[in-house]
This record gives C-alpha cells, structure tokens and sequence, in this order.
C-alpha cells in the first residue's frame, strides 16, 4: 500500500515499497523528495518518467516543487553511517529474474493465446509459456479449450532461463492427478440366459503323409481283392499249363515214345478232377 506523511520514522523500508511523495527540491542531477516517515529520499534523474516518453527534457520541465508524484523504493545504501534512500517513478517489478525460483507457485493473467499454448503476465521482465501439453492432464487440443484472454490463472514455475529471458510455467503441475477407474469386466451371463453353450469339435489332426499313402494302398487292394485259391487248385492249375506248354512243343521237338500218351492221361486225370471239385 502506498505510505503517506503519517508514516512512523520507524518504518523498516523494503525495495520496491510505493509511495506518494512530495516534490521538495529540484537540480540538474534529479530531486529531493518527502516521503513522510522523517528522512528524505533521492529521486536520481535516470529515475523520472518523462509524459508520452519525451527526451531530452530538463527535470525543472518534467518535476515542480511541491508537486506530488508517485513513487517506490529502489535501492537502500548506507554512507558515513546515514541510510541512503533512492527512489524510482518506474513501477518495479513484482519478480525480479533474481526472484523466479523454480517450484514455485504464481498467479497471473492471460495476455496471449497461440496454438502451442498461453502467454501469462505474472509480474516478471517476460510473460511466462504454458505450454499446450502442461495445460491439463488430458489431451488438450487448443490452448482456447482451456483458457481465453484475461483469464486469471494459477501456475508453477518449472523452467527459468534468464540468458534467453524465458519462463515456463505449468498448470497441470498444481492440480490433483486424475484417478484412474478400473473397468470391471461383467460377469458371464447364465447359462439359461443365453441358451445352452454349444460344445466345441475338438478339431481333428492332419493325417501324415505316410499314413494316407498306405490307407489308398489298403483301399485298392481291398477293391481287387479276390477268394484266394486252394492248394489242390493251384496245383491242377500248374499242371495243366505245364501240360500246354509241352503240346506246343510237340510240333518242334520229336517227342519221346509214351511220353505224350502219359502226358495226356494226366491232363484228362487233372481235368476230370478239376471239373469234380
């Protein structure tokens, strides 16, 4: 708050302290102010706002004896024992770089919306970035979803860099993490429900190679097969193409006396039995 003439001698000052002061004094150099606690302060001309940001203007021009103005706590300084006061009419900042600490919690404005996220004025040289992914914990499409402009928001300073002059901040950071919901599988339904559950075919193997090549062997054998003949059979049937096949050569070779006589009784003999059975 801003101090008046009924300030106590006392008061412990504090840079960036604002005050409504009284024009004493003014020089080349700047202007001697009453700041109403008892000591006067030093307005340095670097320090004076000039009106539509004027050059070059003399402080007799821009500052009148007895003239109040507006002013804040620079810098305290100690000289031969005696404090030194120095006062700016520039409104300090509310964060120096030197004040921005990571971890902290600021509050601020929106001032500027992009597709990649939302520009904060928090008091500092620099707004401060809330990135669209540091927004919220889940899936944000566009900053606009979450904020607009002038919106007063609530951050986390997690990035500092003052060579770039870069701040980056993060909602999400101060907000409660969202609880994960198991989803319960239902339970199988009755059996009646939904009708008697159809037993599955055990599915059958395939038959090697080898096995189906002796099955179709099998087969065709099977279909060929015939009565298998008696011994006595075979035996008359041996004898009677033996039989044949000594007749074809009587035409060739000269047979033996009584050779072809027995032949033929035995083939009659063979015959006559043959047709018996």
């Amino acid at each position: 708050m801003e101090k008046n003439a009924e300030t106590q001698d006392n008061q412990k000052l504090e840079p960036k302290m604002p005050f409504k002061a009284r024009v004493i004094k003014v020089s080349l150099a700047g202007a001697i102010l009453d700041i109403g606690i008892g000591k006067p302060a030093l307005l340095h001309v670097s320090q004076i706002t000039a009106p539509d940001n004027t050059q070059n203007k003399k402080v007799d021009e821009l500052l009148k004896e007895g003239e109040e103005i507006d002013v804040w706590v620079k810098k305290l300084t100690r000289k031969d024992s005696e404090e030194r006061i120095e006062m700016t009419m520039f409104k300090p900042l509310d964060l120096e770089w030197r004040e921005i600490k990571v971890g902290e919690t600021v509050k601020g404005k929106v001032v500027r919306l992009e597709k990649f996220g939302a520009f904060v004025e928090i008091g500092a040289e620099r707004p401060g970035l809330v990135h669209i992914s540091e927004m919220a914990h889940g899936y944000v499409k566009l900053p606009s979803d979450v904020v607009q402009e002038g919106d007063e928001v609530e951050a986390q300073i997690i990035e500092v860099n003052r060579r770039k002059k870069q701040i980056k901040l993060s909602m999400k950071a101060i907000q409660p993490e969202p609880e994960k919901v198991l989803e319960e599988k239902p339970a199988p339904a009755a059996s009646g429900a939904e009708g008697p559950r159809r037993e599955k075919k055990s599915a059958r193997k395939p038959r090697r190679k080898s096995e189906v090549e002796s099955s179709g062997v099998l087969e065709v054998k099977n279909e060929a097969a015939e009565p298998e003949p008696t011994y006595m059979e075979l035996a008359m049937r041996a004898a009677m193409e033996k039989a044949k096949q000594k007749k074809k050569k009587q035409d060739v070779h000269r047979p033996k006396p009584g050779s072809t006589e027995q032949d033929e009784i035995l083939a009659r003999t063979l015959e006559n039995k043959v047709q018996t059975n």
